[in-house]
């Protein structure tokens, strides 16, 4: 069981602010301070560059640096360490994959398959890898409750379908993929799979072995780790195909003014200095999420779904919209824009998201043009959600 007073006690920002009641973890989540202290000491205590140089601080670093690899490797049981390339997060993974497989996989009159309910990180790239190629990109439809439509989907695979790719979970809706199931029909008709995990990797278990995913990408500052860094995991035999993604210092092999040649991944995608102390912070968030038991933060945020479901359904005037299976939910106050929803309750301490949270084809789908949403972390309990409903009934009294 989570004890969420002694979890909340490791977060800076709800020790100086117990009143806060934050509800925007699917856009970014606060930093223990065992995350903020692995970043800071290493900045003030044994600061240097990795892969480039042959004294203590550079060994140090390096040392750290790759210990992180080996340590994400293990967090999603990927097969070797050599799988784990450390890109910006999720948006950059996913371009990353996009463009090489406009370069190597993709030819004119191929498909690309993805779900109606994906982030635009997960849609733009492939729309421009289409247009480049000459390639289709195909919508997998979802239910009237936001769920995916799996005969739909399946009638959607064909010999024509190179990839697929799919957000674990909604970050409009809280509705979860059924993510082993769609790889199981795409390998089928021999299509890739990348999977989206940005909103599942802090809230359950991740095994890419078991899953049997091609891909899998997400960010560390959703993991309750710094910005700036995220992890793709790509099975071996596909990294070695695809080509670099980017240009520069230690991606290489060889370099003369006549040819080039590069470094085996994940080397070769990560070109340039990379983001050192961001990897460190992300190794302790790791370090803290383990700590906790990622079964026990799964258990404790499908209870506090469940409880703001019963607690906000019955509220007058707010529509739920889709039918959530994670810690995400999604609603319409009658008559109320949610950007008047989200300032009023900032005016009450309560962070929620309000906006159309980069996936307008849901908005579009569900005929609004945006929703208030609330989603949970660690650190959230039952009293905020309380705080969140006479919050809501504060905005009904100040707007009706």
């Amino acid at each position: 069981m989570v004890k969420t007073d002694l979890i909340r006690q490791q977060f800076p920002m709800l020790v100086q602010d117990p009143e806060l009641v934050y509800l925007d973890n699917a856009a970014t989540t606060l930093k223990p301070q065992c995350v903020i202290d692995a970043i800071q000491s290493f900045y003030s205590q044994r600061y240097g560059t990795v892969h480039r140089g042959v004294y203590w601080l550079c060994q140090q670093a390096t040392q750290e640096y790759d210990t992180v690899r080996a340590q994400v490797q293990r967090f999603i049981n990927a097969k070797s360490d050599r799988e784990i390339v450390f890109t910006k997060g999720t948006t950059d993974a996913i371009n990353l994959v996009a463009s090489g497989a406009g370069n190597v996989w993709l030819s004119p009159g191929d498909e690309i398959l993805i779900t109606h309910t994906e982030h635009h990180a997960n849609i733009i790239p492939w729309q421009q890898v289409c247009d480049q190629v000459g390639c289709t990109l195909v919508v997998a439809p979802v239910m009237a409750n936001g769920h995916l439509d799996m005969v739909e989907f399946e009638k959607k695979l064909n010999h024509k379908t190179v990839l697929v790719a799919v957000g674990h979970i909604s970050n409009a809706l809280g509705v979860e993929h059924p993510v082993k199931q769609i790889i199981q029909l795409a390998h089928a008709v021999g299509a890739k799979v990348l999977v989206d995990g940005a909103q599942s990797i802090a809230h359950q278990a991740i095994d890419v072995q078991a899953l049997d995913c091609d891909f899998f990408c997400f960010s560390s500052h959703k993991l309750y780790g710094p910005t700036g860094v995220g992890v793709l995991y790509g099975k071996k035999q596909w990294l070695d195909e695809l080509p670099p993604y980017q240009y520069g210092g230690d991606m290489i092999d060889t370099v003369t003014f006549e040819k080039t040649t590069f470094a085996p991944p994940p080397m070769r995608f990560e070109a340039g200095t990379p983001p050192i102390a961001q990897v460190m912070g992300m190794g302790a968030a790791i370090d803290f999420i383990q700590g906790i038991g990622l079964s026990a933060i799964a258990d404790h945020e499908s209870r506090l779904l469940a409880y703001a479901y019963d607690v906000l359904k019955p509220c007058p005037g707010l529509r739920l919209v889709g039918e959530p299976t994670t810690g995400i939910l999604s609603f319409t106050l009658d008559g109320i824009h949610p950007h008047d929803v989200g300032t009023i309750l900032d005016s009450k301490g309560i962070a929620v998201r309000a906006g159309h949270h980069c996936a307008q084809p849901t908005m579009q789908l569900f005929n609004v043009s945006a929703t208030t949403r609330a989603s949970f972390g660690v650190y959230n309990t039952t009293a905020d959600v309380d705080a969140l409903l006479r919050g809501i009934q504060y905005v009904q009294s100040v707007m009706t």
